[in-house]
């Protein structure tokens, strides 16, 4: 399973995140359609792109999330859209702030 803290690049764009939360369903976790690999040591990136379907991008700065509670943040920004398998991971929302009378 994949522990929070650890840091992570796709292999077809420029993608790189850090684990937040971490969740089993992370073990899938994937850019542009192929699994991403350890920044550090990891195969180098190659020049096929994302695959068809997959190719929505990212942006940096912003944390994603899927169903089942993991949580990464996008540490520099890329092409290929964050999955975990063949489901795409969604924007977390910033909670609103409470009303001050």
């Amino acid at each position: 399973m994949a522990k929070t803290g650890t840091r992570l690049r796709s292999q077809v764009c420029t993608t790189e995140v850090i684990i937040v939360r971490a969740a089993d369903s992370l073990d899938d976790l994937r850019a542009g359609g192929a699994p991403m690999v350890p920044i550090e040591g990891g195969a180098a990136p190659s020049d096929s792109g994302p695959q068809e379907g997959f190719a929505a991008g990212n942006l940096i700065g912003k944390r994603y999330v899927d169903d089942q509670g993991a949580e990464v943040l996008v540490t520099k920004a890329g092409a290929g859209t964050l999955s975990v398998g063949t489901t795409p991971l969604t924007i977390k929302e910033a909670k609103p702030l409470p009303a001050s009378d």
